[in-house]
This record gives C-alpha cells, structure tokens and sequence, in this order.
C-alpha cells in the first residue's frame, strides 16, 4: 500500500445524525439482519436435508444463500453497532478488510447469479443432456471459478481504494467503507485507480449480466416454440424466482457502481442499504414462496419432523 497507514484511523458518519432516529433504525436493521440469518440458514439446511433438492440449481442456490449470509454480515454487525455508539472510527486495517471482504462476496454472488441462469438455460434447452452439461463436477468447478476470479477482482479493488495516500479530515460519509467515499479522501490523483475500478466492475456487473441476458432471451424463444401451453407455463415458472432475484441484485448494483460519483449522491445511502442489507433478507423468501420444489421440501421435512416427534411420543408413552 501507499506509505504507512497502521496508525490511519476514519470515522463512519454512518446512516443518519438524529438521535430519535437511530435506535427505531436499529431495531428495524437488527430485524432484518436476524430474518436474513435465519432465512438463508433455513435454505442451506432444507436444501442439504431434501434429497428432492439435490439438483445444481439449488447446489447453487446454498451457495448463494451462504454468500448472503457472509456479505451482510461484513456490514450488519459494524452498522448496528455504530447506530447505539457515539465512537464510529474504523481502523485502517478494519476498513480495508470490510471494504475487501464486501467486494469479494458481492463479486461472488453475481457470478452465482449467472451460473443459475446458465443452469436454466441448459435445463430448458437442452433437457437432454442437462445431466451431461451441468454435472456435480462442472458444478463444483464453476463455484470454485467465481470464488478464484472474485478473490483476484477484490485484491484489486483494495489495493486501488486504498493503495493511495490519506490526507485531511478521515470522515467517511457512509455507514461502511465503500468505493467512492473512501475514494474521496485519497489525496493523489484517483483517476486511474477509478478506471481499473470500472473496468473489474464492468466485467464482473456487465460481464454477468450478459450471460444472464443471453441465457433467457434463448429460454423465451425455447419457451415461445413449445406447443403445450401447460409446458410454457411451468417452464417460466422455474425461472420467476431466479429472475426476481437478478432484478433486485443487478438493479442495485447498476444505480451504485455504474454511475459518476457525482449522480444523485443523496441516493447512495438508501441504495447501499437495498443492495448490502435488504436483498440478503429478500432472496430466501423469493425462492420459498415463488417456488413449488421447495414448498414441497418444507412440507416433506415438516411431515417427517410430525412423524418423528409422534414416533418418539409414543415410545416414551410406552415406557
């Protein structure tokens, strides 16, 4: 990094200064960050537990649940935290590992996204040879990619945010350390820094979103030369919750990172708690109630535990 930062501290002005505000935020954050854990846990745990699941759609979709989990907790906790404490300074090193940590999941779950478009193009197009296509070790090799590529892209977003040098007051004016308000206190020129910046974002954002473009503009035109209308109907189906899911995630991210600094900054507050807080929470009710496979799931684990806790009743009644 750019000299020696060990002694730099920032201070996070966080979401809002009104005190009669902060502890109603807190309550609602603390509300979603627990529906969000519990959630997202709920869909690892069914999807490792209902062998009706054990398909590479919902192989990523634990995944996907799981960086959920991870990349809310980088910002949830410090955020929480912040809102109850009068002392909001981060340490250098703190910063950089919640600003490189963020990147890292937030890259990976994009990558997920497009997997899973992949996953339902192949499984729609190409039934025949789905299995063949998306087999586990395809599956295993594709998760392993995102998490690589997603490790070298964070790397460079650290070492571009915070391989300049700090000078001035270290107010940061966000509730955790992103892009562009830490970028704002560097005092040597950002303007390649900036550029490398866009150019991993572009490949990561748009790059993905392509793929997912391209996947469903082949699933409609698939869709659209079926001749039973049933078929139609379920094969959109299976897509309505991936889609929901990319709505939220790249709409998002789009407004944040694709845009000039100086584009409705009175936004990118509201923004960064849609993209880094709400969503996580989202996207477990998404695929519940949207889709069939796990509604039955819940039903045949709730069926089972109803059996199982009938079985143990009647044995200690016996005894």
């Amino acid at each position: 990094m750019g000299g020696n930062h060990t002694q730099t501290k920032f201070i996070l002005l966080g979401i809002t200064n009104s005190p009669h505000v902060q502890t109603p935020l807190f309550v609602l954050f603390l509300l979603i960050y627990i529906v969000n854990l519990v959630g997202n846990a709920g869909i690892i745990i069914l999807v490792r537990v209902s062998p009706s699941l054990h398909t590479p759609m919902y192989f990523f979709l634990t995944h996907f649940a799981f960086i959920d989990i991870c990349y809310s907790t980088v910002i949830s906790p410090r955020m929480l935290a912040d809102l109850l404490s009068e002392d909001k300074t981060i340490s250098f090193t703190a910063c950089m590992m919640q600003f490189f940590t963020f990147a890292f999941f937030a890259t990976v779950e994009c990558h997920l996204l497009a997997m899973m478009a992949y996953d339902r193009h192949v499984a729609i197009c190409q039934p025949l040879l789905y299995v063949t296509i998306i087999s586990s070790r395809v599956c295993w090799q594709l998760v392993a990619s995102s998490y690589l590529f997603a490790f070298l892209s964070a790397i460079v977003y650290t070492w571009c945010v915070f391989g300049g040098s700090f000078c001035g007051p270290k107010l940061i004016d966000h509730f955790f350390c992103d892009v562009s308000p830490v970028l704002k206190l560097v005092c040597s020129d950002t303007h390649s820094s900036e550029m490398v910046i866009f150019a991993f974002v572009t490949i990561n954002i748009v790059g993905t979103s392509v793929i997912v473009a391209v996947s469903y503009i082949s699933i409609i035109c698939t869709v659209l030369r079926m001749c039973s209308a049933q078929r139609r109907a379920r094969a959109f189906h299976t897509c309505t919750s991936h889609l929901m899911a990319v709505a939220l995630l790249y709409g998002s991210a789009f407004f944040m990172y694709l845009q000039p600094p100086s584009s409705h900054r009175s936004l990118d507050k509201v923004a960064s708690i849609f993209y880094a807080v709400v969503n996580p929470m989202l996207n477990p009710f998404i695929y519940s109630l949207r889709n069939k496979e796990v509604k039955g799931a819940l039903v045949m684990c709730r069926r089972r535990f109803l059996n199982h806790w009938q079985h143990k009743t009647v044995l200690s009644s016996r005894t």
